[in-house]
């Protein structure tokens, strides 16, 4: 008697492109054309194109995506492309990087309701740029919690929405959304 194997679960897997920044196929085009959910922080940047300069939606980090996928039908795709990698936790041996459905659903869901969302690395943020307390109540991010951005000089809100040890992106809020939190 054959013992059914059970399927492997699914969850957003961290992965990493060593493709160059301006390749004509880098692996996250290439991973949703195959029909796999990715996400990939984008920002707008000007490049020059012909002696003019146009904006262009690049990745923020060129080497990083998140698939949404069970790992036995990521595997193919890594072993097909070559510069294709899974990111692996510290300490652990061959332990692929996940995300939790629901960290990974909040955070494209703030990145995705405004226009020009700001990220950061985990070591660009410094205690001091962590403000206070807040809860949004009403607008597109109703119910998230979290700390506000303080940066000197600036008049915008920020909610800091962050991805733990990967990946901050700060979010303007509207100031008649923002509740402080004792």
């Amino acid at each position: 008697m054959e013992i059914p194997q059970q399927p492997s679960p699914v969850s957003w897997f961290v992965l990493r492109d060593l493709k160059r920044p301006n390749a004509k196929d880098p692996a996250y085009l290439h991973l949703s054309g195959e029909g796999l959910e990715v996400f990939t922080p984008m920002t707008t940047r000007l490049v020059m194109r012909g002696g003019r300069r146009v904006r262009e939606e690049r990745p923020f980090l060129s080497d990083l995506l998140f698939v949404h996928s069970s790992r036995a039908a990521l595997d193919p795709y890594v072993d097909l492309i070559p510069t294709l990698q899974y990111r692996y936790l510290r300490g652990a041996y061959c332990m692929p990087m996940t995300v939790g459905e629901r960290e990974m659903s909040r955070f494209i869901h703030a990145v995705r309701s405004t226009a020009a969302p700001r990220f950061y690395l985990p070591g660009e943020l410094t205690a001091s740029m962590f403000g206070r307390s807040v809860r949004i109540v009403g607008g597109a991010l109703d119910g998230y919690e979290g700390r506000l951005l303080s940066l000197r000089g600036t008049r915008v809100r920020r909610l800091l929405v962050e991805i733990p040890n990967l990946l901050a992106a700060a979010i303007e809020v509207a100031p008649e959304y923002v509740q402080l939190v004792e």
